[in-house]
């Protein structure tokens, strides 16, 4: 019995498949199957049930999983306040919104080299809607998101915000003086993606005013700031991922006399066993913010 068979112990109870699990702990399915069939035939009891492709604990499976929990997390601990950094290891999946990606993300992903040159960084750049379901479905162990990932066992901490800022092609000729919502209704508006805080947002903002504003959606940011340069619409951004474009003239700032909220990210991860190495890379993500004062 090792901390690896119990590691995958753990993931087949918590994922309710032997294939999720491998498929989580980048191992074959039989060398998976061989650790549980090894760890029953050593306990001399019945750790599942199979049913199909999904497998369910047995009572003594159950009882199985409070120690195993308790042994992996005792064994993270250990790693974490004797061992040297360069003898952790492992990959972390980090999911991150795009507007992260195109802020302080480099800068926190060499502090986590670093500070822990043998863990690898798996990154999954998505929308916040995508990245909290693959949060819940374990397809990432951190996500960098807006909003929170409201579902047990999940720990949410507030990680930065960014206001966001009117902007629009000078071929555009926006008025000088500050738009009213009403104004602001009349011109095409490109933004985040359906279902998102800014996109509901601007909808709340214009609809009253017109219904009939066409409001052009997209999942990438490359393309709304793109699309905007172009003249297409005008759209609401931070404005540290424009201020090359604002700097050059591609993009000019103007104001609107009522202001949409800000872009409100947080951390959020599982409060799983063993789980200490997400939570320490967890950390350097608040030590990055906090040194590039972005509302810690």
């Amino acid at each position: 019995m090792n901390i690896r068979t119990l590691e995958t112990f753990v993931w087949i109870a918590r994922l309710g498949s032997f294939r999720a699990a491998a498929k989580r702990l980048y191992a074959s399915q039989p060398s998976v199957s061989a650790r549980i069939a090894g760890l029953e035939d050593q306990l001399g009891v019945e750790l599942f049930d199979r049913i199909g492709r999904h497998v369910k604990l047995t009572a003594k499976g159950r009882e199985l999983l409070v120690y195993a929990e308790k042994m992996l997390n005792l064994h993270s601990e250990m790693l974490q306040v004797v061992a040297q950094p360069t003898s952790i290891h492992g990959t972390i999946r980090l999911g991150v919104s795009e507007t992260i990606a195109h802020t302080w993300l480099p800068q926190m992903i060499e502090r986590v080299s670093e500070a822990y040159p043998a863990i690898n960084l798996e990154l999954d750049i998505d929308i916040s809607v995508n990245l909290a379901d693959k949060l819940v479905n374990h397809d990432i162990d951190i996500a960098f998101l807006m909003g929170k990932v409201n579902q047990p066992g999940m720990i949410n901490r507030h990680l930065c915000r960014y206001s966001l800022v009117w902007v629009a092609s000078p071929r555009l000729a926006i008025p000088d003086t500050p738009l009213s919502p009403a104004d602001l209704a009349q011109w095409p508006i490109i933004t985040y993606p359906r279902k998102s805080e800014p996109y509901t947002n601007i909808r709340s903002l214009v609809d009253p005013m017109n219904h009939s504003t066409q409001i052009h959606s997209s999942s990438s940011l490359s393309t709304i700031i793109r699309m905007t340069v172009d003249g297409i619409g005008i759209s609401a951004l931070p404005r540290e991922i424009i201020q090359q474009e604002l700097a050059t003239g591609r993009l000019k700032q103007f104001e609107v006399e009522v202001s949409i909220p800000d872009l409100v990210f947080n951390a959020a991860y599982g409060a799983a066993p063993g789980g200490n190495v997400v939570h320490a890379v967890a950390e350097l993500s608040f030590t990055t913010v906090s040194e590039r004062s972005i509302d810690p």
